[in-house]
C-alpha cells in the first residue's frame, strides 16, 4: 500500500509541475500586436480575354513531315477522246458511295449468273457484271470467288478522261 500511495502523491507532484503559473501575457502581446497591424488589400482578379476558336485550315495540304511527290508531266497519262462516262444513262444505287468503302464479301451462283456480295455503308449487296458502282463510273468488268475486276472513268485534269481499272479483294475472315 505504501507503494501505491507514494506514486499518488508523486503523480500529483508532476501534474502540478506542468501548470506554469497561468500566465499567457507573451502570447496575448503578440496576437495583440498582429490585430493592430494594417490590413493589406487584395489584389482584383485579372482581366481573362475570351477564348477564340482556331479552324484547322491546312488539313487538305500535303503533310511537312513526308516527302514532296515529283510529277513528271511529260510522262503523264494523258486522256483519250474515245473514253467518256455516259451521263445520260440512270445513276445506280451504289455509285452514291465511294469505292473505297465497298468489300467484298462473297460470292453466289445460280442459274443467272455468278454475283458477287460487296459490303457497304448501307448493308451487304448483290451486284453482277455490268453493274456501276462508286463515284468515278466504276463498272464491273468480271466476277471471280477471290476479287471483282471493276474499270473507273476518272477526269486526266485536262479535260480527258481515263480508264482506271481497279479489283476489290475478297475480306479475310479474322
Amino acid at each position: 500500500m505504501k507503494v501505491s500511495h507514494s506514486l499518488v502523491v508523486f503523480s500529483i507532484c508532476l501534474i502540478g509541475g506542468c501548470d506554469g503559473g497561468g500566465s499567457f501575457s507573451d502570447l496575448q502581446a503578440y496576437m495583440d500586436e498582429v490585430r493592430a497591424r494594417p490590413k493589406g488589400a487584395i489584389e482584383p482578379l485579372p482581366k481573362f480575354l475570351p477564348y477564340e476558336s482556331f479552324t484547322y485550315g491546312a488539313a487538305s495540304l500535303r503533310s511537312p513531315f513526308q516527302p514532296p511527290i515529283k510529277i513528271d508531266l511529260a510522262s503523264r497519262q494523258k486522256g483519250s477522246p474515245d473514253v467518256k462516262p455516259d451521263e445520260s444513262r440512270a445513276k445506280q444505287f451504289l455509285e452514291e458511295f465511294n469505292i473505297e468503302t465497298f468489300q467484298m464479301v462473297g460470292t453466289l451462283a445460280n442459274d443467272g449468273g455468278i454475283f458477287a456480295l460487296i459490303s457497304a455503308e448501307s448493308g451487304v449487296h448483290r451486284v453482277r457484271v455490268g453493274d456501276y458502282l462508286g463515284r468515278n463510273h466504276g463498272r464491273i468488268l468480271g466476277i471471280d470467288e477471290a476479287k471483282i475486276d471493276v474499270v473507273e472513268i476518272v477526269p486526266d485534269g485536262e479535260g480527258g478522261w481515263l480508264e482506271r481499272p481497279r479489283s476489290l479483294s475478297l475480306k479475310e475472315r479474322s
